[in-house]
């Protein structure tokens, strides 16, 4: 493969990374909100999908952490909150304020800073 090829799939990998981060804290967020005495099974469902999202992305951490620089993929794991903030107003319905998205954008930013 070439080099270009390479560093592509890298960061295709390190955003598959992140949503497996943001996924997992999802689903151990709708597990948070399961009533363990009533609905056991629901529970460990969602814990079950939780752990396994978190999991995927720690090996596919290992993976990009092969080939890139600890310094560039580790600041880039803020990526996750990007998405986390996705999901939280999708699915959860939670709100979006003009604090949150300048966070948004400052972590935008740093990622960019740091890819260049």
């Amino acid at each position: 493969m070439e080099a270009t090829n390479i560093n592509l799939l890298l960061i295709l990998i390190l955003l598959v990374m992140t949503w497996c981060g943001a996924f997992g804290g999802y689903f151990l967020k709708l597990a948070s909100d399961t009533d363990f005495r009533k609905d056991l099974p629901t529970l460990v469902k969602w814990l079950i999908v939780g752990l396994i999202s978190y999991g995927s992305g720690a090996i596919l951490n290992i993976i990009v952490l092969r080939y890139l620089p600890y310094t560039v993929v580790f600041p880039l794991t803020s990526i996750t909150y990007i998405w986390t903030f996705t999901l939280s107003y999708f699915l959860l319905g939670e709100p979006i304020t003009k604090r949150k998205l300048l966070g948004i954008g400052l972590i935008i930013i740093g990622a960019v800073c740091l890819v260049l």
